[in-house]
């Protein structure tokens, strides 16, 4: 039976820069999470990401891959969150 998708909502928000894009995708393939789906939009050199993943093939676990994308924006100079996608659902209900 295949497990269903461990779906995980990953906001990247910062000054617009070269290859944010790029190394947020990197750490990602590098760590077994698959991207579903991705959005991302620049307003006045600003940029801003939405991504769902799939952290079913993920090589390490929730906090430890939140953790590392935290850092990774310290790095690259922009503010990675993760959340779960029930988490984040019930938190954005109208």
């Amino acid at each position: 039976m295949e497990k269903s998708a461990d779906k995980t909502i990953i906001t990247v928000v910062g000054k617009d820069t070269v290859g944010i894009i790029a190394k947020v995708c990197t750490y990602l393939a590098e760590n077994g999470i698959n991207v579903l789906d991705i959005s991302q939009t620049i307003v006045q050199d600003f940029f801003n990401m939405m991504m769902i993943v799939d952290m079913n093939g993920a090589q390490k676990p929730f906090g430890e891959c939140s953790k590392d994308l935290e850092q990774l924006g310290e790095e690259i100079g922009v503010s990675i969150k993760c959340q779960r996608e029930e988490i984040f659902r019930k938190m954005h209900r109208i």
